[in-house]
Order: structure tokens, then C-alpha cells, then sequence
């Protein structure tokens, strides 16, 4: 039971930086994370969506490769990086083959560029809302960032899938006709280069499609172990193509359907683990005191609250530049995922404005909402106070009427005698950034 408080609350009061220390909370945070996000419920979304958005992921590839003349090479490519999928595959391209045929006929040619465009943005919006979620983000991209970011990968996805294709073909041939003897060798150096450009694209996903700034030290080893997990899924479903006949009896000619569906589930279930392994890297520093913030009082958290207002509203009648919520944490040593509630909060109630950065990927700023000369703590607190629904109980007000007037003259009386002004409250430290604003 001692081992067990340690490694789930104790290890946090834990300020030792060993990596047995680091490893081990960044499992309990990746445990925590996907007790919270309900990873197998988002990853039966996608796997829906990413259905739906086959068939039109397809045509827009074989679209583009038809354009430069290699689209039988895209088949080719397209059958060795999904080899446990081959009979999907060759299904879907009987139906690309009548999509681009409906696509090219009449008025059908723009609505179906956009409504196939459309499909995919949504499906890569979706797993970036998902990966946003992992790591508390609470706004996305832009709808016009999303629509050209993710238009412009899908125009250069099927470029770079052949211009890997030809440079492999080049090597080999090269290396055979000077020099023969190393041929074995060049064929296990470019099985390890697949494998090392599988890493790498899980590991520039967890970089790039959450809105935040995520570094490559802790993408990297979360792109190593999806990387990993998505080659053993391959290895297993490939071994295990004997049992389809199994599925033939019972689905017939769409037997491949529900191992296409495992197959995606599966995937994107790995992916989003990955995901949550990369946010746990980054984020142990800034979790820590989670029992104490679970269990914080009503009391300190207001104190908290009035404290951060006042950071603030002092920065900003003084000229200084806003603060981001590490801002915030590394100059007054608060936990990162408390200050990031507070100011949520703060956002909320209508005391705060969320500046977004003008880099894409940066951090947001906060600075007060309201005229910083007149806002007084009890008015912060009442603001608190009045956060959330209420009156939903029916006759309450009725039968507890003596109750309501009792708890409305007490703040009432609180937030009149918390009169100071937020400006007045002296704070020696307003954080590390202290130059004027220009």
C-alpha cells in the first residue's frame, strides 16, 4: 500500500531529477490522461470518420498521380506501406475509379472537389481536435489555417510518396550495377529507412497537429513507440491473413470490412496513446501538487484567483506585456495545470481576455477585461461566486427562502467590505518579463 501511494500521489512531492523519477511520472500522468480522455471512445469516432473519408483520400491522390502520370506507382505504394490491407485496397479503388468518373462529368466537378476537400479537412480537424483535448488546448486552428495547411499535405503527400519510390529504385539499381556484392546489404538499410521514416512521421504528427508548441526530445521517443506498435499491428495482420476465411463464411465478400475496421480502430487507438506518452514527457513539470489541487479549498482557491487578478491588472496599468500561463508558473512557482484552471476561470467570468499569439503554435496571454481602476476583490469574488447554473431546482428559492436571504446578506457583507481595489493590492514581484510594452 506504501508502494502504491508513492507511485500514484507521493511521486509527485518527489523532487528528485533521476530518470527513474521522470519515467515514473510520466506513466502515472499517461495513466491519468487516458483515464480522463476516454482514448477508446475518441478512437471509435475517428475510426468512423476516417471510413467516411477513404474513398475521398484515395481519389484526391490518384487524382493528383493521374495529373503527373504515376498513378500506377501510387497503387504500388499505396500496397506496400498498408500490406495487411490489400483487399480493402483493392475495394476502394474500384470505387475511386467511379468517384473520379462522376467527379469529371457536368456540375458534379466542383461540388465534389469540395465536397472532397471538405471530407478530409474535417477528418484531420478531428484528430487534431482529439490531440487538442490530450493536451488542455481549448482553441484550434483557424478555419482558414486548417483549410490551407491541410489542402497543401494532401497535394504533397502523393509527390513525396513517389519521389521515395523512385529514389529507393534509383539506389537499388545504382548499388547493383557498381557494386553487386552489397546488394543484400542496401535491402536491409532500406527496410531500416522505412522503418526510421515510419517514426518520423509519428513523430512530426505529434509535433505539428496538436496547437501548441510540443518539443521534438519528447515527440521523438512517442513517435518511436507508436511507430513501433503500428509496424507489429502490420506484422500481426499480415501473419494472420489465414483467418480470413474464417470471416468469408459469415461476411462473404466483405470480409474484409470488419478487419478494416479493427485494423483502424486499432491504429488511431495507438496513435492517441503515443499522444498521450508525448503531453506526459513535456508536462511533468508542471503536475505537480495534483491531490492538492484536486482537493484545494474554496478559501485558497480564491486566494489564488484575487492574487493572479491582481498580476495582471498591476502589469498591465503599468505597461508591461501580458503573461502566459508559464509565464506565470515559472516566476511565482505555482503549478502549471492549477494556473491554467484559474485562468480558464478568470476567461470564464468575464475578468480576463485570452490574447492569441500572432506565431502559430505559441502560447496565449491573459490581461484584465474590465476597468482595472475600479475592479475591487469583493467583485472578483462575487464573480466566482456566480459561476455556473443555478436555480435549476424547482420551488427552491420558495421552500429555502430564509436560507437565500441569510447567504445573500453574508456576501453581500463580504463583497462590501472587500472594497480594496485590485490596482492597491502591492505585489513586489510581477514576473520575470518586466520591460514596457512597445
Amino acid at each position: 500500500m506504501r508502494c502504491w501511494e508513492f507511485v500514484w500521489t507521493g511521486v509527485w512531492r518527489d523532487n528528485r531529477n533521476t530518470w527513474q523519477i521522470r519515467l515514473l511520472k510520466t506513466l502515472n500522468l499517461s495513466v491519468r490522461t487516458v483515464l480522463r480522455s476516454d482514448l477508446q471512445t475518441t478512437a471509435c469516432a475517428l475510426t468512423y470518420r476516417s471510413l467516411l473519408a477513404l474513398v475521398p483520400a484515395l481519389a484526391l491522390l490518384f487524382a493528383i498521380g493521374r495529373g503527373f502520370g504515376f498513378q500506377n506507382l501510387l497503387t504500388t505504394q499505396l500496397f506496400n506501406y498498408f500490406p495487411s490491407q490489400q483487399k480493402a485496397l483493392e475495394t476502394a479503388f474500384q470505387f475511386v475509379d467511379s468517384y473520379l468518373a462522376q467527379a469529371s462529368e457536368g456540375i458534379f466537378v466542383g461540388v465534389g472537389i469540395v465536397v472532397l476537400l471538405w471530407t478530409l479537412i474535417s477528418l484531420v480537424g478531428a484528430v487534431e481536435d482529439a490531440f487538442n483535448d490530450i493536451w488542455g488546448v481549448r482553441s484550434g486552428r483557424s478555419l482558414w489555417r486548417k483549410i490551407t495547411d491541410y489542402t497543401a499535405i494532401f497535394i504533397i503527400l502523393p509527390v513525396l510518396m513517389v519521389c521515395s519510390s523512385g529514389l529507393t529504385v534509383f539506389m537499388t539499381s545504382t548499388v547493383q550495377n557498381v557494386l553487386p556484392f552489397m546488394t543484400p546489404l542496401l535491402s536491409v538499410l532500406l527496410d531500416l529507412a522505412s522503418v526510421l521514416l515510419i517514426w518520423l512521421f509519428f513523430t512530426g504528427a505529434y509535433m505539428l497537429i496538436p496547437n501548441t508548441k510540443v518539443k521534438f526530445k519528447n515527440a521523438l521517443p512517442a513517435g518511436i513507440m507508436a511507430g513501433v506498435a503500428y509496424q507489429v499491428l502490420q506484422t500481426l495482420f499480415v501473419s494472420g491473413q489465414i483467418y480470413v476465411s474464417k470471416y468469408n463464411a459469415i461476411y462473404g465478400g466483405f470480409a474484409f470490412l470488419p478487419l478494416l475496421l479493427i485494423w483502424l480502430q486499432l491504429v488511431l487507438l495507438f496513435t492517441l496513446a503515443g499522444a498521450v506518452i508525448c503531453y506526459s514527457a513535456q508536462s511533468i513539470s508542471f503536475y505537480t501538487f495534483t491531490s492538492e489541487i484536486s482537493s484545494m479549498s474554496i478559501d485558497f482557491r480564491r486566494r489564488v484567483t484575487v492574487a493572479l487578478m491582481a498580476v495582471m491588472a498591476q502589469r498591465y496599468r503599468r505597461g508591461m506585456p501580458p503573461m502566459t500561463s508559464s509565464d506565470i508558473q515559472k516566476s511565482f512557482d505555482m503549478p502549471q495545470r492549477l494556473v491554467d484552471i484559474i485562468l480558464d476561470e478568470l476567461e470564464d467570468i468575464g475578468l480576463a481576455n485570452r490574447i492569441m499569439p500572432e506565431r502559430e503554435g505559441g502560447q496565449p496571454a491573459f490581461q484584465p477585461a474590465r476597468d482595472c481602476n475600479e475592479l475591487t476583490v469583493g467583485q472578483v469574488i462575487g464573480a466566482m461566486a456566480d459561476k455556473g447554473s443555478k436555480d435549476f431546482i424547482p420551488d427552491f428559492g420558495r421552500r429555502f427562502a430564509e436560507v437565500n436571504r441569510s447567504i445573500s446578506e453574508i456576501d453581500n457583507e463580504i463583497i462590501a467590505e472587500a472594497g480594496t481595489k485590485i490596482i492597491d493590492i502591492r505585489i513586489p514581484e510581477l514576473g520575470f518579463a518586466s520591460q514596457p510594452s512597445k
